[in-house]
């Protein structure tokens, strides 16, 4: 089977498909959707990060994709639903950069209250300009954190070793670290938070989340860091209330629209401003962080192309099964609907297959059972068992 890996991903994710049988092709920048629909027939495998968009006519035009790989936390460059329709399962790292965003994050704080972007730009120009004014420690600042989930509660707890007070706020119910304080409502956490710190995710609802109406209720002087999704920020609303001093700096490491590859121009209305950090979405680029996500996706890849498994997806059934250790194994992505189970485990029976254990799952209008069964599966019994109106795709592993 064929990988076709975009976007400089780590080599240890070439290392462990190659280790594991398959050929891979890796690319160094992103591709766009014509250059996708005439790369992918052939392709089983596709592993991208966040400037490669999966469309549904990327997907039509894929006949021979199992599965995709986000070598990121975000899915959002995906069509989740048409993948799902397609039977295409889609991975991603959900926890394998955490740190190294919590990280950039933090020095980012510091920087920030130090202008320390001023401070080098000067003397970058030969400017030695020994002030304290506007700068401060961070100890005793609150921060707020909107969004609590891995990389939030992590940021919290280093932000309280280093002395500062924590209030966050979360749509979702999430459990408080250490001294941070739930805030009831974001307008709460903002006439509260000395420096806010975005931490949501790329759904659809959340574009536009923070524009002139949230800046204009932070505090004066206060501090502002995106490392989240650029399209959740109204940039030229940030751009004002810097401007206006309104805000004392700012730091952004995503935007709305952000260059495909390598050296192609940066474009943003918050180029040039004094006391702001913007970084190429280099959150998780840490080397770290980059080879843990290359070994996670990777696996998640191999694991269900060669046995079925589909742990973590974002858009299928979430089946974990142990790796397959004699027999064969049938996978079976149906629609959910009541019977299947039955009808599946009757035709089992009918091809003479006895099943030794079997995992299922359901997620919203799909189903998905595997079936570990003594001895081989022919093609005669995949088309028995696949002779079903709800079925999706049937297919089959030996041990």
């Amino acid at each position: 089977m064929k990988a076709l890996l975009l976007e400089n991903i780590h080599p240890v994710a070439v290392e462990s498909l190659e280790s594991r049988g398959f050929e891979v092709d890796l690319r160094s920048a992103a591709m766009s959707e014509d250059e996708l629909v005439a790369a992918l027939p052939g392709v089983q495998l596709l592993g991208i990060r966040s400037n490669t968009t999966i469309t549904e006519r990327v997907l039509d035009a894929a006949p021979d994709l199992l599965a995709i790989g986000c070598f990121c936390i975000g899915t959002n460059q995906v069509d989740l639903a048409a993948a799902a329709d397609r039977g295409i399962v889609v991975f991603n790292a959900p926890y394998s950069n955490t740190r190294s965003v919590v990280e950039l994050v933090i020095g980012e704080i510091i920087a920030l209250a130090r202008r320390l972007p001023e401070k080098t730009s000067r003397m970058h120009d030969g400017v030695w300009d020994k002030s304290a004014k506007g700068s401060h420690e961070v100890r005793g600042r609150t921060l707020g954190i909107v969004g609590y989930g891995n990389i939030g509660t992590q940021l919290s707890n280093l932000a309280e070793a280093m002395g500062m007070r924590v209030v966050f706020f979360d749509t979702a119910d999430r459990l408080a670290h250490g001294n941070a304080r739930r805030m009831t409502s974001l307008d709460a956490l903002l006439a509260e938070a000395d420096v806010v710190s975005l931490h949501v995710d790329g759904r659809p609802g959340n574009a536009g989340f923070f524009g002139a109406d949230q800046f204009a209720k932070m505090k004066p002087r206060a501090l502002f860091i995106n490392a989240a999704r650029g399209m959740v920020v109204d940039d030229v609303a940030l751009r004002e209330h810097i401007l206006s001093g309104h805000l004392a700096g700012a730091a952004l490491d995503v935007f709305p629209v952000e260059p495909k590859a390598q050296g192609d121009e940066f474009r943003s209305v918050l180029r040039g401003l004094d006391n702001v950090i913007l970084t190429p979405h280099v959150g998780g680029s840490t080397q770290e962080a980059q080879e843990e996500i290359g070994w996670f996706v990777a696996g998640k890849l191999a694991g269900f192309a060669l046995e079925g498994r589909t742990e973590l997806s974002v858009n299928l059934p979430s089946v974990l099964a142990p790796q397959l250790q004699s027999g064969s194994r049938v996978g079976f992505l149906h629609v959910n609907v009541p019977g299947v189970l039955a009808d599946l485990n009757s035709r089992l029976a009918d091809q003479g297959l006895n099943i030794t254990a079997q995992y299922l799952a359901t997620r919203g209008e799909q189903g998905y059972v595997v079936s570990d069964v003594e001895g081989p599966v022919t093609e005669e019994t995949l088309k028995a068992v696949g002779d079903s109106e709800q079925t999706v795709w049937v297919r089959s592993w030996q041990a």
